[in-house]
């Protein structure tokens, strides 16, 4: 079949076509021809006005597969990251059993190739992420893991930090680590400060962030190798990363993409869905998290894409499960932060910045290059309907609000997601 892309924007600065506005068509998983002129075609999309980018790429995703499948399977979380825009994804570890050998990388790779989205294992660092016993990290890295992490699970145990980092130097791996402390943010249901202390909540403060970050850095100065900071939210770890970069230091970090947008203060009627690690944090904090994105220290958007079912959310505050369900709603969290950082520099942090962190080949918009691509219209106003979510699990905070920028089109291993 073939598909044509009429007068899209192209942002793909590895692409000739870099910036400008032109017919794409496509035909059996390739990008045919690239051009101002009309070419026939089975199906064609008006794409005045549209951004058209090299597939998006989700660091960090959760699903409950293995285990907990009720909340989240493959055939879900891959259904709701193509309707999101996203053509690859790398899971966290935070499985039943965690990921961990590699039958487990096998299981999760197994239909690559077959399904539109790619799975990509981010394998364990311990074993069942206790932060206690070591995994065999070499071995996972040649079953496939591209990093290694104890997901949403800070790795708190200096000594395993330090050894990883020194096992990772082996073969240049990447350590993923969810800096906060674990003794500082015990028994915390959101952001410590005026609202928390006015909603008799147990504030988790910024300084369990800045602590753990400060720590790793040190860490990984002593040690040497790579580091990602997965999720950051305070503005000094932003800094202290700032700081580390401009010495030579390895280090990346990421936010979640509705970390700088949502604010503490929403949780005035006590919305679960808005319950996420990390907790939302004051607008102060989300303004220099937003600079933080514009100077190029926060590298990487992620998805934050975290499925709970109803029995664990559907329950008082202090006793529901942190995370939300936003694979298919980044697409206008993104269109809500490009009014402050260019589009130009927003996909990259979708794009190719991840793919860079993982040692994944990025495809390119050229004449003859595989379609591994997503097609957003910044423009266009919807609603997201409970009936429209591909995730098994519905704990979302967006459901019924009215969102402004969609994708439209996701483009991998010769099959394609229109999105009306």
């Amino acid at each position: 079949m073939k598909i044509l892309l009429q007068s899209p924007l192209i942002l793909d600065k590895n692409s000739s076509f870099h910036k400008k506005r032109k017919n794409v068509l496509i035909q059996g998983g390739k990008i045919q021809d690239i051009g101002d002129k009309s070419f026939q075609a089975d199906k064609t999309i008006d794409a005045e006005g549209m951004i058209l980018s090299p597939g998006w790429l989700d660091l960090g995703t959760v699903a409950g597969d293995p285990g907990t499948e009720y909340r989240e399977d493959l055939e879900s979380v891959t259904k709701a990251a193509a309707a999101g825009g996203f053509t690859e994804i790398a899971l966290l570890p935070n499985t039943n059993p965690a990921i961990q050998t590699k039958n487990d990388l096998a299981y999760l790779t197994a239909k690559n190739g077959e399904r539109l989205v790619n799975v990509h294992p981010i394998a364990s660092v311990t074993r069942n992420n206790k932060g206690e016993e070591l995994t065999d990290m070499i071995d996972l890295n040649v079953g496939g893991a591209v990093a290694f992490s104890d997901g949403l699970k800070s790795i708190y145990n200096t000594d395993i930090f330090l050894k990883s980092l020194q096992y990772l130097k082996k073969f240049d791996g990447v350590l993923v680590d969810y800096a906060h402390d674990h003794w500082l943010d015990l028994f915390g249901q959101m952001n410590e400060g005026p609202v928390s202390t006015a909603l008799g909540l147990k504030g988790r403060p910024l300084l369990s962030e800045e602590v753990a970050v400060s720590r790793n850095l040190r860490l990984l100065g002593y040690a040497g190798g790579r580091l990602h900071l997965l999720h950051v939210s305070a503005p000094k770890a932003v800094d202290l990363v700032r700081a580390a970069l401009k010495k030579g230091i390895r280090i990346t970090c990421d936010v979640t993409s509705y970390q700088p947008l949502l604010e503490d203060g929403m949780l005035n009627d006590f919305d679960t869905n808005l319950k996420v690690n990390p907790p939302l944090r004051d607008r102060s904090s989300n303004d220099k998290l937003i600079r933080g994105l514009k100077d190029g220290t926060i590298s990487i958007i992620t998805s934050g894409h975290t499925p709970v079912d109803d029995e664990s959310k559907v329950v008082e505050f202090d006793h529901a499960e942190p995370g939300m369900v936003n694979l298919q709603t980044v697409a206008a969290q993104l269109t809500k932060l490009s009014e402050d950082i260019k589009w130009e520099e927003l996909l990259e942090k979708v794009t190719l910045n991840p793919r860079n962190l993982l040692g994944l080949e990025s495809p390119k918009i050229e004449e003859g290059e595989r379609a591994n691509l997503t097609l957003l219209d910044p423009a266009a106003e919807w609603i997201f309907k409970p009936e429209d979510n591909f995730s098994k699990s519905g704990n979302s905070p967006f459901f019924g609000k009215p969102l402004k920028g969609k994708v439209k089109a996701t483009f991998n291993n010769g099959k394609y997601w229109l999105n009306a």
